[in-house]
């Protein structure tokens, strides 16, 4: 049935197939340690990132004071510049809203979203 009586009992084993006692548990191998390596970048061959931007795009939906009360209150723009803007999305079918980083314009077609407006990000043309 089982082993001898009184025989030694082995260790349980690990995932690893190593016995529990062995010297390998709880051992981390410490990782090879190397310095960052800078490489010299062409100045020529450098192109900088282009901006994006947030397009409002026009809907069915909402009503045009409350376009130009979301453009009011979170861009905090004008009420001049953001009735110029609604107007652009109403006439035009779209307008950039805000330019900047990719983030910083995911975060705000995130917010149009939440306003219930249709809005994307792409690179400025």
């Amino acid at each position: 049935m089982g082993g001898a009586a009184g025989a030694p009992r082995r260790p349980r084993a690990l995932a690893t197939g190593r016995p529990r006692d062995s010297w390998h548990y709880g051992c981390v191998p410490a990782a090879p340690v190397s310095a960052p390596v800078q490489t010299e970048q062409p100045v020529g061959d450098v192109v900088p990132d282009r901006p994006w931007v947030t397009i409002v795009w026009n809907d069915p939906v909402n009503l045009m004071t409350y376009v130009t009360y979301v453009f009011m209150t979170y861009f905090t723009y004008s009420r001049k510049e953001a009735e110029r803007l609604m107007l652009a999305v109403h006439h035009e079918g779209r307008a950039v809203v805000s330019n900047g980083s990719r983030e910083e314009m995911e975060v705000d077609a995130a917010a149009m979203h939440s306003y219930g407006l249709w809005a994307t990000v792409q690179k400025d043309d």
